[in-house]
């Protein structure tokens, strides 16, 4: 069947679209360097991941940009400061 452009193009977006999600993990939770053994907890501890990455990206810390590293590091250095701020998301 052949292709047309609009289809490659589509389709080499949602593969990049993909592997930049996976880079956002590996990079802001380590995920690549986890090895816990359990497939339910694995799972799960994926499932938590996915949901911290898409809080970070939305959540907002200061006016100028911060890396999802960054903004992780400030939420972690003063979590009562931003937790009323991230259940309101």
């Amino acid at each position: 069947m052949p292709l047309g452009a609009r289809e490659v193009a589509r389709a080499i977006r949602k593969h990049w679209m993909i592997e930049s999600h996976h880079h956002h993990l590996d990079v802001t939770f380590r995920e690549d360097d986890n090895r816990t053994l359990e497939k339910q907890a694995a799972f799960n501890l994926g499932i938590i991941r996915r949901l911290a990455l898409n809080v970070l990206k939305v959540f907002y810390i200061c006016k100028k940009p911060m890396s999802l590293r960054m903004k992780r590091f400030a939420i972690c250095t003063n979590p009562e400061k931003h937790l009323e701020n991230i259940l309101l998301l």
